[in-house]
């Protein structure tokens, strides 16, 4: 007998005392625990997919037998007596388990498509087994509406065919809901409302779809197009390009003269070269055209050249330049009240004791070792102060240099930074900390006068202050590419979102992406809910994963981006421009046709700028090494003139991590204060980084000058305001669009060279499978051709090809020899290989 544990209780409100705790409920509460734990452990997992593996092949089974047997079981079934056992009479494969499930399955429920929720529940189990990739919401969402619209479609379909058969086409269901909509809108009507579902259902999950249908109507007019300019006669070379066509009345009198002439010597009579003039509004009424005998010419008078429909100078005129804007016009930037405000935030607190004070050690230091001055000055910063010095004639700067370690001594600061000479000055700089630093606000550099009337810079940044107390400022899209490097805790991340906010304070969504990629998982997080308004993704990401933290997806991101770069460059290209504010300008000033078609699929549009945000990229290079390096070099090589910018963060800038290709292609970098000096050379070539005193205090290097900065500070509070208020405003259906990258090959275990593991084929392998037997042609240049790859990847699906049986080897010129004739062999082929 259990022993029962109490203990008294409050009595209740009703004045019911509780009920007392048992150790059989404490017992009940741990097993439960111990159950879910068990729920969620891999073992069960992979025993519990294992066992749906096991149910779905006997449903499949029990499905397709229904079709050769389901007659003859559904007769025994309804005349069976319940005395009477049918189980040595049934003909279903599984025997009577199957015959009756088989029959519910499809004459009961959805009919012959009810095989869609038997592939859903495989492709589940299997990733229970495997934890393949699969989003398990749009499978069921997929699922569904193939059970509810196929079920109607087959049920619909048997009603208008009249074709009788032993189980309904579309179930029970599709039956049901087929006869009662025909009784209200008739054929007609259920068959349009069908297809406008479909296409709706399309429309939902294929973001191409609409993509895809304007370029076949497009097809479909050229098809038009082509045979109507077929059934015109061919004119010479010389004819084919003339605009101005004048009228040309024939007279009566000499019509017989013309009518004589027959048809088979038209091809032969000669055209002599004939010289187009261009006329001017002015000239075209003065020209006289002198008459041949027995023709008469009219020539109107032309007071005013009309433009074209499809001239820019016509859409300009008519329509007004392109404004980029116009899709979100009613955005509202972020107010300056979402920052914080400091006391004496745009002035710095002068201590004057501290200054003389900081002056005088200076000068006491210098002429104990021998070295007199001139003269002293001081200039305050918001963190640090430059103390200027003019030594006497014959003073070595060298020898001041050497003084570092002795200066800061006396002055007991953390740290001093001695710059012999300051460029463009005669004098040599001393920066020592202040005792009281002060907060940078990053109210104080958004409000400035500076960043608000900035108009010439593309990626207008505002940063921080300098030490003579002026707002910093930089044009991203000059820079090109951007560095920010320094040890643990010393405000990397407060830089990182510095420049993210003086972006989000100056540019429209419409002409700012951001692509954020942080290791961290929560540095950029807050960031997330602009995903409609200014972040840029790959497709298919879910909402939850537009910040990238996976380095498999950073890998195919990156890729990704070199593709974006790539299809810009092919945009410029065609463009005939050089850089991406040029096109811009080119697209709203009309004289760009967005419904051209460039290459593949590409169509001319207004560009926006994309920065690339990589916090902690280095904890990536290690992981992956060249696969994240590699794309990272190509973009900080070519991007800048397509407008896409990378700013890479690390808080290891040793050489491994900050390597030479890196540096060469970036050379604007922020250095915060690092670990050591080693550390400080790695990235800026130069000490300096290893005195700096921490939260917040920088040396910014770019176009040869380094120049010491007090980074603003963005608040996490501040941060959250402006996102809020964002979300909050008038956004895009969907973030913007970068293009899909398809890897080459799959990770996973080495094959032997020239092996081919027939497990892991190209994604396009069936498509390109059915290309080459339908051409009977296996040559890998008309692979790269017809689907527009490179060779590599085309040679390696033509090995694929060749290891599955479908091509023969490999004979030069020649090509290969297809070796299946028909798509029917083809398609239990690619069957067996689980295509």
């Amino acid at each position: 007998m259990a022993r029962r544990i109490t203990r008294p209780t409050a009595p209740t409100t009703s004045g019911a005392r509780q009920k007392p705790i048992t150790v059989e409920q404490t017992g009940f509460k741990d097993f439960i625990l111990s159950t879910r734990d068990m729920v969620m452990s891999q073992r069960f997992r992979l025993a519990l997919g294992i066992l749906l593996i096991a149910i779905t092949l006997m449903l499949v089974i029990a499905y397709i037998s229904f079709f050769f047997t389901g007659a003859n079981d559904f007769s025994i079934i309804e005349q069976a007596d319940a005395r009477r056992d049918m189980r040595g009479e049934i003909q279903n494969a599984l025997g009577l388990p199957g015959a009756v499930i088989s029959r519910w399955l499809i004459d009961g429920t959805f009919g012959l498509v009810s095989l869609a929720a038997l592939i859903a529940l495989a492709l589940y189990a299997v990733r229970m087994v495997t934890e393949f990739s699969l989003k398990r919401l749009r499978l069921l969402f997929i699922t569904l509406f193939t059970l509810l619209w196929g079920s109607v479609v087959l049920g619909f379909a048997q009603q208008m065919t009249g074709i009788g058969s032993f189980f309904r086409w579309g179930g029970k269901f599709g039956e049901m809901v087929a006869v009662w909509a025909m009784s209200y809108v008739q054929w007609l009507g259920l068959l349009l409302i069908l297809i406008a579902v479909l296409v709706v259902f399309l429309i939902v999950v294929d973001t191409h779809f609409v993509e895809h249908c304007q370029q076949f109507g497009q097809w479909i007019v050229g098809l038009f197009k082509k045979s109507k300019s077929s059934e015109l006669p061919d004119l010479p070379d010389e004819l084919e390009n003339v605009d101005n066509v004048i009228d040309i009345v024939i007279d009566p009198q000499s019509e017989e003269e013309i009518e004589e002439i027959d048809d088979s010597d038209i091809p032969s009579l000669d055209f002599a070269p004939v010289e187009i003039e261009e006329p001017t509004p002015e000239t075209i009424s003065e020209k006289l055209i002198e008459p041949e005998e027995g023709v008469d010419i009219s020539v109107e008078e032309v007071k005013e050249v009309e433009l074209s429909e499809d001239d820019p100078e016509y859409l300009l005129k008519k329509l007004g330049p392109y404004d980029p804007r116009k899709d979100l016009e009613h955005y509202k930037f972020p107010s300056l009240n979402l920052l914080k405000v400091y006391d004496n935030e745009t002035a710095p607190v002068i201590n004057q004791e501290e200054q003389q004070a900081n002056a005088n050690r200076i000068v006491t230091t210098l002429r104990n070792y021998g070295i007199e001055i001139e003269s002293i000055k001081a200039t305050v910063g918001p963190t640090v102060t430059l103390y200027e010095i003019v030594p006497q004639a014959g003073v070595r700067i060298s020898k001041i240099q050497n003084l570092e370690n002795d200066i800061m001594l006396s002055l007991s600061a953390m740290g001093i930074r001695i710059i012999a000479p300051i460029p463009g000055k005669g004098t040599i700089g001393i920066e020592v900390p202040n005792e009281k630093p002060q907060v940078v606000s990053m109210h104080s550099v958004i409000a400035s006068k500076r960043f608000q009337e900035e108009q010439k810079m593309k990626l207008p940044i505002s940063i921080g202050r300098t030490i003579t107390n002026e707002v910093f400022m930089f044009d991203l899209a000059k820079t090109p590419h951007l560095l920010v490097a320094g040890a643990t805790g010393q405000g990397k991340s407060v830089a990182i979102n510095a420049i993210i906010t003086s972006l989000l304070y100056k540019k429209h969504p419409a002409e700012l992406k951001f692509v954020m990629v942080d290791p961290k998982m929560v540095e950029f997080a807050p960031y997330k809910p602009l995903l409609r308004h200014y972040l840029a993704a790959t497709p298919d990401t879910e909402d939850e994963n537009i910040v990238i933290t996976d380095c498999d997806k950073v890998i195919n991101t990156l890729n990704s981006l070199v593709i974006e770069m790539e299809n810009r460059y092919k945009l410029l290209m065609d463009a005939g421009v050089r850089n991406l504010e040029d096109y811009n300008d080119k697209f709203v000033s009309r004289r760009l046709n967005p419904e051209k078609l460039v290459a593949e699929s590409l169509h001319h549009q207004f560009l926006p700028y994309i920065v690339i945000i990589i916090d902690e990229y280095g904890d990536f290079i290690m992981q992956a090494g060249k696969q994240v390096e590699t794309p990272i070099a190509r973009i900080t090589q070519k991007a800048r003139a397509v407008g896409m910018h990378m700013i890479l963060a690390t808080q290891r800038p040793s050489v491994n991590i900050v390597t030479g290709v890196i540096k060469a292609n970036i050379p604007t970098r922020i250095a915060l204060r690092t670990q050591s000096v080693v550390d400080s050379r790695t990235v800026l070539d130069t000490k300096g980084a290893d005195q700096l005193i921490g939260r917040g205090d920088m040396l910014y290097s770019g176009n040869g000058n380094i120049t010491r900065l007090q980074c603003a500070f963005v608040d996490t509070p501040e941060v959250d305001a402006i996102v809020e208020h964002i979300e909050k405003q008038q956004h895009y259906f969907e973030p913007y669009q970068l293009p899909e990258y398809i890897p080459e090959g799959s990770e996973g275990e080495a094959l032997a060279p020239g092996a081919v593991d027939l497990k892991r084929l190209d994604p396009m392998f069936a498509d390109v499978a059915r290309y080459v037997v339908t051409k009977q042609e296996g040559s890998t240049s008309r692979l790269q051709r017809a689907f527009e790859i490179g060779y590599n990847r085309a040679g390696k699906l033509s090995d694929q090809l060749e290891a599955a049986g479908i091509v023969g080897p490999n004979k030069g010129p020649k090509g290969r020899d297809v070796l299946i004739q028909s798509l029917d062999e083809l398609d239990k082929k690619l069957e067996e290989l689980g295509c």
